[in-house]
């Protein structure tokens, strides 16, 4: 299996990915780490990651799901208006792939107009939470939420629920 993980290039969360990619080594799936920068990414506690492969490259034949990574560099890449992101994100739902998204980067399934009547867990972030309405999402209070193929997580603080729902529903756990 493998799980390509999409980080922003600036100031993504350094412990999401580090838990990520370890929890998912732990269970024998390959996490291939894209970005849209060719360069090293420095994340928002100053880890410093170079992308497998661009993340305009990232095709949904060749992954089981795609995980969406939060941090400020969200806000500042505004990942969420990157047509090429989005048009992936909405390949991987069409396929129903795992789409999952944590903290603010559920932004970015809200502009792949792909969470219409789909439960999503919110962050007290106002822009995200607004967008969510914005695309008819429904926002639930739960730390993780799963509906259908997308799964959400409000805050990073909620990592080990978040991944550990992703394992399940990638028949690992």
């Amino acid at each position: 299996m493998k799980v390509a993980i999409v980080i922003p290039p600036t100031e993504f969360r350094d412990e999401s990915l580090s838990y990520a990619s370890m929890m998912l080594r732990k269970w024998g799936i390959d996490s291939v780490i894209t970005s849209y920068s060719s360069k090293e990414c420095v994340g928002y506690h100053g880890a410093v990651v170079r992308p497998h492969m661009n993340a305009g490259r990232v095709n949904s034949a060749d992954f089981d799901a795609i995980l969406l990574l939060d941090g400020p560099g969200v806000e500042i890449s505004r990942l969420y208006d990157f047509r090429p992101l989005l048009d992936t994100v909405a390949f991987f739902n069409l396929s129903k792939k795992p789409v999952a998204a944590i903290g603010n980067a559920v932004k970015i399934l809200a502009k792949a107009n792909i969470i219409s009547g789909t439960k999503i867990s919110l962050s007290k972030d106002r822009d995200s939470s607004n967008m969510v309405r914005l695309f008819r999402g429904i926002q639930s209070e739960n730390p993780v939420e799963l509906d259908h193929n997308i799964l959400t997580a409000g805050r990073s603080e909620d990592i080990t629920e978040f991944i550990e729902s992703l394992l399940s529903l990638l028949g690992a756990k």
